[in-house]
């Protein structure tokens, strides 16, 4: 019994189960595809798959409902792929293991993929259902999500029909969110010449680890640690006490996510090596003091390593670590409407400095066009005094919210006639795919829900079993009343 597809209701849990056994990394999705194409023939519903290697379902009304609205049920089909240092998971050839903790689903040593599996297994109940009662049904399932809405943004016009978009990527039960986020990807590289290690000086490696890290959007107010901007402080008083020279720096791996581990190797003169130990030392006293009641798991250490050929020059050395010291990091500002939710942060995401090559990878939010423009032009700044090149990319506008949706109010009424609660009305910081729909069918009457899970992005990533099925209800009587054209 603890397996997930024993749990109710049965027709959500067996899909997401399927969905667990079939990789769907980012940027790799050729057999959930394929899948997600045999499942609908399997169902005997119309499928194909777009130009933008979205999945799109089409499933005709009930008899005698043929005059509701059309509605779009829209969901990503990619995950996160991130895993604990211990494990061996291949996210190119292996299944999700889950497993039941309590009241939560989780996943040994990797992301689960909740986040949007939930929602696909949701879309994949109502396309097989032979009992449930609605008008027209469509099902947008969008490639490549989370490493930049490419499904989304390469969505072709006119191929949806529907009136109404239900988005079904939100991660808090009884929360209706009705706008999110703009946010763009900001990229700053420098190449460089590599000059010789000195021939007397050894190698240590500094690993930071342990960190919780989380959804840069939905986590970037919680103070979480993020380990670029914690080893910089470490490698700039190393390079100032103990002669260190900075040989390379890998730290954190998807551009949405807090990263939650970096290290660094240095070189430096082997006199200096026991006062650079007693520094890491020192350093992961003040990391745990710091963050004693946001992070708990944090491990800082360093080992003696084979010692590279070449290194960073001086002056580059510098610039990049005063750059990295000064990128701007978490939050910059509430939305003065809602001082609950985020209007503008940025996330220095992922580092990479090696091989005559530092490529810095952050990817901003806002809500605001002029801030989302801001905080760009901050950065550009940032780097631009380093030398460095500055580039962006992947650039999608805020989901504008509207408070007198026909669907969000239906939604609402359900809620409350099902659970003798009032629903929430929110808006997000996280990046949904809304905003850019919206943009391609303007007309769309949206809002997204879906139930509850904790720490997307991470291996820390968890379901709420008791949601599930009270998401179910609600989707299920929504669809039985929506409204005539």
């Amino acid at each position: 019994m603890n397996e997930i597809k024993n749990l109710n209701p049965s027709c959500i849990w067996k899909n997401f189960d399927a969905l667990t056994q079939v990789p769907r990394p980012s940027g790799h999705l050729e057999k959930i595809q394929q899948f997600l194409l045999d499942f609908a023939n399997n169902a005997g519903v119309e499928a194909f798959k777009d130009p933008a290697g979205n999945i799109v379902m089409r499933k005709p009304a009930t008899k005698g409902m043929e005059n509701r609205k059309g509605v779009i049920l829209q969901a990503h089909m990619d995950m996160v792929p991130q895993k604990t240092p211990e494990s061996n998971h291949n996210f190119l050839t292996d299944a999700i293991e889950t497993y039941i903790d309590g009241e939560w689903v989780k996943a040994r040593g990797t992301t689960l993929g909740a986040d949007n599996g939930m929602g696909v297994a949701a879309i994949m109940a109502v396309m097989e259902s032979k009992e449930l009662k609605h008008g027209p049904v469509e099902a947008l399932i969008t490639a490549d999500e989370e490493t930049g809405m490419f499904g989304a943004n390469d969505l072709p016009q006119g191929e949806l029909n529907g009136d109404i978009l239900l988005n079904l990527d939100s991660e808090t039960w009884g929360k209706f969110v009705i706008g999110s986020a703009g946010g763009i990807d900001v990229t700053a590289t420098l190449d460089y010449k590599e000059v010789e290690t000195d021939a007397d000086d050894i190698a240590v490696r500094v690993t930071l680890k342990g960190l919780r890290g989380g959804h840069s959007g939905l986590e970037i107010h919680e103070g979480r640690g993020n380990a670029n901007k914690l080893m910089v402080r470490f490698v700039r008083e190393a390079i100032e006490e103990c002669e260190a020279r900075l040989a390379s720096w890998h730290g954190g791996n998807m551009r949405n996510a807090i990263p939650f581990k970096a290290e660094v190797v240095l070189t430096l003169p082997k006199e200096n090596v026991e006062a650079l130990k007693e520094l890491v030392e020192d350093w992961k006293e003040d990391f745990a003091d710091e963050y004693k009641n946001i992070e708990s798991g944090i491990e800082f250490f360093c080992e003696e390593v084979e010692t590279p050929k070449m290194e960073v020059p001086v002056e580059i050395q510098d610039n990049l670590i005063n750059a990295i010291y000064a990128c701007h990091d978490g939050v910059v500002r509430m939305i003065p409407s809602y001082p609950d939710v985020v209007e503008t942060s940025s996330n220095l995401a992922i580092i990479d400095i090696e091989a005559g090559k530092a490529t810095l990878k952050i990817l901003a939010r806002s809500s605001r066009e002029d801030m989302k423009d801001y905080i760009v032009r901050t950065l550009e700044s940032c780097f631009n005094m380093a030398g460095m090149k500055v580039e962006t990319a992947g650039s999608y506008g805020g989901w504008d919210p509207n408070p007198d949706s026909e669907i969000l109010h239906l939604l609402l009424k359900e809620f409350k006639e099902l659970f003798n609660a009032e629903g929430i009305i929110q808006v997000d910081h996280a990046g949904l795919e809304c905003s850019v729909i919206l943009g391609k069918y303007p007309h769309l009457d949206v809002v997204s829900l879906g139930p509850s899970m904790k720490s997307p992005h991470t291996t820390t990533e968890r379901c709420l079993i008791a949601t599930i099925e009270p998401f179910w209800q609600l989707l299920q009587k929504t669809l039985e009343d929506i409204p005539v054209k």
